[in-house]
């Protein structure tokens, strides 16, 4: 991974093998942002996508592994603990045009990844919220 500052944007390549949700986390821990949205693109080849049911309060995951296009990677870097948080939505599209979407869990770079995250001056937390089954942005800290 390499990265540069401009401002408050850091723009941001992934390389072949590198995990894409591990490395956000590191960077986040490494420069100290709390909070902070993201959006890249790029090519993967083992990718975990998981849905969440309200129902039973569970994410449900889909493994893919195969040649992958990301066609959209978007979401946010916050904070749970004290420590990095990320919240981030893959959808990637397949060599016959099928795109697969979901709550990004795992994806491993193939070729590259080129990600722009935008530091927010600021900080949200996320708190557990047990009727809901997720952890959702918290404003009150």
């Amino acid at each position: 991974m390499e990265y540069r500052k401009f401002e408050n944007t850091y723009v941001i390549r992934l390389d072949p093998g590198e995990e894409i949700v591990e490395k956000m986390l590191w960077l986040a821990a490494v420069e100290g942002i709390r909070l902070g949205t993201i959006s890249g693109v790029g090519a993967v080849d083992n990718v975990t996508l998981k849905s969440f049911r309200p129902d039973t309060k569970q994410y449900y995951a889909h493994m893919y592994h195969t040649d992958l296009e990301i066609v959209s990677l978007t979401g946010n870097l916050t904070t749970q603990n004290n420590r990095p948080y990320a919240h981030f939505h893959m959808a990637v599209g397949d060599a016959q045009g099928q795109v697969y979407g979901g709550h990004l869990n795992k994806a491993v770079v193939s070729s590259t990844c080129e990600i722009f995250l935008t530091v927010v001056n600021g900080s949200v937390t996320r708190k557990p919220d047990a009727q809901i089954g997720l952890n959702l942005l918290s404003f009150g800290e």
